[in-house]
């Protein structure tokens, strides 16, 4: 079969692939990206959606208006107000989660051969979406303060690019922070050397130390920057709603695309979405999944305090769900998956986030928020015997 260019080259992602093993009920996974279910408000969504579906059936199980349910977008206008997001001549799309923000934007952008800069490692979901358009991908390392900057300048120096994607808060899958200073300078860059900026954002309001940081967006003032939100890590993923926030000229071209892609958002979700927060604080519910994720990242990390070899460096998130651990050269985390599946562990290897996923690569992600809290100490344990065992001649 000769498939399209665009799509021949892309891998699935060994994130969902990894889902068939886990319905093995002794495996301890901590190789997802998802909220935990005990946050689901479920009893206060099942009374909601009974209601729409009775009272209002002709709106919620009809086609919608691509921009997204009125009442759902200005809700999500006033919480970008809040954070100081929606700037003059800026409007909100509400997507089919904040994967599609992505998406739509890369779609709405990018001709083939445009050049993009990613972070590395960063989130397989935008990273193929981003190979899907034929856009040449070029990697900058992210540091305990974010993307490296220095770097990204040296780029810009010899090469035009078109556009930079980053993850600003809690990055997936490193789950590092970006600090202040260099957030200022990729805005000052972009003015510079005249390129856009897409912040992909969906963890940031799951902070669970320190200081809430300004977003990129925030500081924009010419419109260069691309914001992309999800409902997913604070209400529901399987909801599927998110939303963009771009300048107005942006903001059209990417509707355009989402009518061409699934026409509109789901109503019925949209509409739930909306009278939850009616009638219930947000900002609790989150406030709630902070603490939650807080307890569970310190169970985390004080376990491989413990137990993981010297050898092993590893970020200490303020927030979201991820970490990241870096291991030396020699081991390819590949391999050393298949021997922790063995021992019923998973976790996620560093090549699926990586722009070569050929290349052997040395790191790995721990997700958090869906182990139970005994699992977690004793997933560890059994991933640090793993690790100390990894005999990179045998393995």
């Amino acid at each position: 079969m000769e498939f399209a260019k665009r799509v021949s080259s892309l891998q699935g992602s060994a994130i969902r692939e990894m889902f068939k093993l886990l319905g093995d009920p002794e495996m301890i996974s901590f190789a997802g990206g998802a909220p935990s279910p005990e946050l689901f408000p479920s009893v206060e969504l099942a009374e909601i959606s009974e209601e729409i579906i009775k009272n209002n059936p002709a709106v919620a199980l009809q086609y919608g208006v691509t921009e997204g349910y009125a009442p759902l977008a200005e809700q999500i206008r006033e919480r970008m107000r809040k954070f100081g997001n929606l700037k003059p001549d800026n409007d909100v799309l509400v997507t089919s989660g904040g994967q599609q923000a992505l998406d739509l934007c890369f779609k709405s952008l990018l001709n083939e051969g445009d050049v993009v800069v990613v972070e590395q490692p960063s989130f397989i979901g935008g990273l193929n979406s981003l190979r899907s358009y034929g856009a040449k991908l070029i990697g900058v390392p992210v540091k305990d303060t974010g993307l490296d900057t220095d770097m990204l300048e040296d780029i810009l120096k010899r090469t035009k690019i078109k556009l930079l994607y980053t993850i600003t808060t809690f990055q997936n899958p490193s789950g590092i922070t970006m600090d202040m200073a260099t957030r200022k300078r990729i805005l000052e860059l972009a003015e510079k050397y005249d390129f856009y900026v897409l912040e992909d954002n969906p963890y940031f309001e799951l902070r669970f130390k320190g200081e809430t940081m300004p977003s990129i967006k925030s500081m924009d003032d010419t419109g260069r920057v691309i914001y992309a939100g999800s409902f997913s890590k604070v209400l529901s993923a399987g909801m599927r709603l998110g939303w963009a926030v771009a300048r107005n000229d942006i903001r059209e071209k990417m509707v355009i695309c989402k009518q061409v892609s699934d026409v509109h958002t789901t109503v019925l979700t949209q509409m739930i979405a909306a009278e939850f927060f009616n009638r219930y604080s947000l900002d609790e519910h989150i406030e709630k999944a902070r603490n939650f994720y807080g307890k569970k990242c310190s169970l985390m990390l004080s376990a491989m305090d413990k137990y993981f070899p010297d050898y092993a460096n590893f970020t200490r998130p303020e927030g979201g769900i991820f970490l990241w651990c870096a291991l030396p050269e020699y081991f390819d985390t590949k391999k050393l998956l298949a021997k922790s599946i063995k021992e019923k562990v998973a976790f996620v290897p560093g090549f699926t986030c990586a722009i070569d996923m050929d290349a052997p690569c040395p790191d790995f992600r721990l997700n958090y928020s869906l182990p139970a809290d005994d699992k977690i100490e004793t997933g560890i344990r059994i991933l640090a015997d793993v690790i100390k065992n990894y005999d990179p001649e045998k393995d």
